[in-house]
């Protein structure tokens, strides 16, 4: 589908995204989080420490939300979250000015978030999709 290029332009385009946990309360908290890398809009991908209150909600509750917005387009993803520490995946997702948070790729604190998309609503170059499954 063309608005799904469309999308995965947006998501490239962009180094930050919104995304959003759910609270031991019940209640969705959102933050904004820099993007490390993206598999188009399958999959996000970003930093953030092992003791924040973001991962204390991702292993109590892996459902979530993402939303990207730029120039009026806009993606709201919505899937889960796995908070990993695989080196693999700390490697590939490291940038040189995580030394600002972090003591090194081996930092303890230092872990990346994967969330991977379920469903799709687009609102792209003036189109709107839902879209999910197969066709993401």
């Amino acid at each position: 589908m063309e608005i799904i290029m469309k999308a995965e332009e947006l998501v490239k385009s962009c180094n930050a995204f919104n995304l959003a946990s759910v609270g031991e309360n019940g209640y969705p908290r959102i933050c904004v989080l820099s993007k490390t890398k993206a598999d188009g809009i399958k999959k996000l991908y970003a930093s953030t420490g092992m003791v924040s209150t973001k991962v204390k909600h991702f292993k109590a509750n892996p459902k979530a939300s993402a939303c990207i917005w730029k120039g009026g387009d806009s993606i709201t993803l919505i899937g889960t979250v796995k908070v990993t520490q695989d080196p693999a995946v700390l490697k590939e997702n490291w940038l040189d000015w995580f030394t600002e948070h972090y003591t090194g790729i081996d930092d303890p604190n230092y872990c990346v978030l994967e969330f991977t998309t379920e469903e799709a609503v687009l609102w792209v170059g003036g189109e709107f999709a839902t879209v999910g499954g197969d066709e993401l």
